[in-house]
């Protein structure tokens, strides 16, 4: 089964064979009102297979140039955007554009970048002229020719996909509104001359569910130039996109639709892709339908009138117990939250003498929110007293999050935490205490990986398999962790693992089965492509990582480049390699010393590959993972081959490249990203 990578490529060997190259590319997705799966495809010119002319050696070599400095160059300027002339003469200069979209974060639109070209030059291979339209995320052509001077779109070329359409008998109504919408984001973008707009806007109509007859919802859409445009050059090239809208769209009641080109391009969907806030606000209500009786207005005013009422007691309520509870500080925000921690409040005298005033000598860790410490109750009990920095207030709403969440869930392969203290300014949190520390303390340290034999390894797997079950499926909410990696996975005496810091996990509602955030928080190394690209989470999100955390205690690596510095191959394709070719056993962790069952190491690696999987949908759910895990009658699928493999670089090589480019970016409030390197 052939499994497709991520991007919209066309490619030709010349200007005038098999794709049209130039032209803006045109591809209309008939979406449901949830966003269709992150999939794509290469198109490429007539001679097929990415075949054509060869290109020189000179023009080849400038190629080169611009896919290593290119992608880096165009995500880190102001405005997401870049062009470049690199060589000199007839057939071996290379002229490049790349455009990401105005939503996306620098370190997104580095990756989207790197691996649309990537995929590019995968499909492409002799190509000297190719267009990438990668996910609807970011835009990128090179060329031998000269197409840089152009301030329109060339010729349209569209691409279908059948999907289901809105209803015929709402057609026209729909198609009204979505001609309205894509005039007003396209001529608020056309505006947007200040860098700080970038000429993109984003739109939102509001549309009555009686004037839709309940068929669809709201509409949603994108307008975006290329930021060296004038006004006037922008609102042209848009006003070519938008008189295609009609002929292209219109006869199939699309409910969805993206035009992508070299200079401009249109979006629109009846769900919420983009992440950030509309900037176009428009609404439909049905005529006539809009007129109130007095009963209903008096109605209104009497139910306001109670409401702020009732308000204005609960406010006065919750300054009361404030007031009479001062311990409780800053960190609950009603009365709610303040009585579901009372039973676990302890005094900061009784944390100061456990941890003998938080002596250095009892510091177990130092993370970015603050110092974790050693401490023992009066009963005796071991204790481990996380202090949150007073600096930090990224640390005060990570620390609100995990509070949350742990005391309402309770499983034996999740941390527990004791209690919370809120005293003089003072914000500590207790947990039990893990006496064998994180799981990366051990499983990479040549030495004392040794004390980890394979039941063990095959026992902390199966425990946190059953951690992130419980979260995903049988605890009162749907929570994704969001940041599952060797140091967040705790060893209690008995090197039982239980998953821990929940500071920047999140909570889906019953109807929602994935999400997206424009800021991009989490650990490289453990991030699955949708995540680290688009933003986009769910529950597979954390099944990615586990399976990368799955092959890291199989094999005793990192996946990291701190380890590849010789430039070996990154720990996907080391295993990926073993498996094609059918020498598992070789990748076993040599502090093993070959006493492992052979079969059920090899299919924990069968499982941590069907685990990061480049589609979400081809990720196992835990609870299957949980089952294959546990029998030996169960069949496991076959994996396919794994995300991040075989690329122009490796996954290895673009973090390294990802983090050097977006180093100060990181720290910025939209993103925090993590280093993974030895502890």
């Amino acid at each position: 089964m052939h499994r497709p990578s991520f991007g919209f490529t066309t490619c030709s060997a010349t200007m005038n064979s098999g794709c049209i190259l130039g032209t803006v590319l045109v591809v209309l997705v008939l979406v449901a009102p949830h966003p269709p799966p992150a999939e794509a495809t290469s198109v490429c010119g007539s001679s097929g297979g990415g075949g054509g002319a060869e290109m020189n050696s000179a023009y080849r070599a400038n190629l080169d140039l611009v896919v290593n400095t290119f992608p880096a160059n165009a995500s880190s300027s102001p405005s997401l955007y870049g062009t470049a002339v690199v060589g000199d003469g007839p057939n071996q200069t290379v002229y490049a554009i790349a455009l990401c979209r105005g939503d996306l974060v620098p370190s997104s639109c580095l990756v989207c970048l790197s691996s649309g070209l990537a995929d590019a030059r995968q499909a492409c291979p002799s190509s000297v002229d190719v267009t990438i339209d990668y996910s609807d995320s970011c835009h990128m052509r090179f060329s031998d020719v000269d197409f840089l001077a152009s301030t329109n779109n060339s010729e349209l070329r569209p691409f279908f996909s059948m999907f289901p359409s809105v209803a015929s008998s709402v057609a026209d109504r729909f198609n009204g509104l979505v001609t309205r919408l894509l005039n007003a984001t396209a001529d608020y973008a056309a505006a947007a001359s200040s860098s700080e707009r970038r000429f993109f806007a984003t739109g939102e109509m509001e549309v009555d569910r009686d004037y839709s007859d309940g068929q669809f919802s709201n509409i949603f859409a994108t307008a975006q130039c290329t930021p060296d445009l004038t006004p006037g050059q922008c609102h042209a090239c848009l006003a070519g996109v938008m008189a295609e809208v009609p002929s292209q769209v219109f006869p199939r009641n699309s409910t969805g639709a993206s035009f992508v080109g070299d200079r401009c391009g249109l979006r629109f969907a009846t769900y919420s892709f983009y992440n950030v806030d509309a900037m176009v606000h428009l609404q439909m209500r049905p005529q006539g339908q809009g007129k109130r009786t007095t009963r209903f207005l008096v109605l209104i005013i009497v139910l306001a009138i109670l409401g702020g009422l009732l308000a204005l007691t609960l406010i006065g309520f919750s300054i009361w117990r404030k007031k009479r509870s001062p311990r409780k500080g800053s960190l609950f925000v009603n009365v709610e939250d303040m009585e579901s921690f009372e039973s676990i409040f302890i005094d900061l005298s009784t944390l100061r003498k456990a941890t003998s005033n938080f002596d250095e000598k009892n510091k177990l860790g130092e993370g970015g929110f603050g110092v974790v410490y050693k401490g023992a109750l009066l009963d005796g009990q071991e204790i481990a007293v996380k202090r949150l920095s007073e600096s930090t207030k990224q640390g005060l709403s990570q620390m609100k999050n995990e509070l949350a969440l742990l005391v309402k869930l309770q499983h034996k392969n999740l941390v527990r935490i004791i209690g919370i203290c809120l005293e003089e300014g003072e914000h500590l949190l207790v947990y039990e205490y893990m006496p064998n520390k994180s799981l990366d303390n051990i499983i990479f340290d040549p030495d004392k990986s040794r004390q980890l034999d394979w039941g063990m390894r095959f026992r902390i797997i199966n425990g946190i398999a059953r951690g992130l079950q419980y979260l995903h499926e049988h605890s009162q909410m749907t929570v994704v962790h969001r940041d599952l990696k060797a140091s967040n996975i705790l060893l209690d005496a008995d090197m039982k693992p239980k998953i821990s810091d929940f500071g920047l996990a999140k909570i889906f509602d019953d109807h929602q089965s994935r999400n997206a955030t424009s800021r991009i928080i989490g650990t490289l190394g453990y991030m699955s492509p949708e995540y680290a690209m688009r933003g986009q989470y769910s529950t597979k999100l954390d099944v990615f990582s586990f399976g990368v955390l799955v092959l890291e205690i199989v094999t005793g690596r990192r996946n990291n480049y701190a380890v590849n510095s010789d430039h070996s191959p990154d720990l996907f394709s080391h295993v990926w390699k073993h498996w094609v070719e059918g020498t598992i056993a070789q990748i076993a962790d040599p502090s093993l010393g070959r006493h492992y069952p052979t079969a059920e190491v090899l299919k924990c690696v069968n499982i941590g590959l069907l685990c990061v999987q480049q589609s979400p949908a081809d990720r196992p759910s835990m609870s299957v993972v949980v089952v294959m895990l546990g029998s030996d009658t169960v069949t496991v699928e076959a994996p396919y081959k794994p995300a991040y493999v075989y690329r122009s670089r490796s996954y290895s090589e673009m973090t390294v490249e990802l983090v050097k480019e977006t180093e100060e970016l990181c720290s910025e409030p939209h993103s925090s990203i993590t280093e993974l390197g030895p502890r």
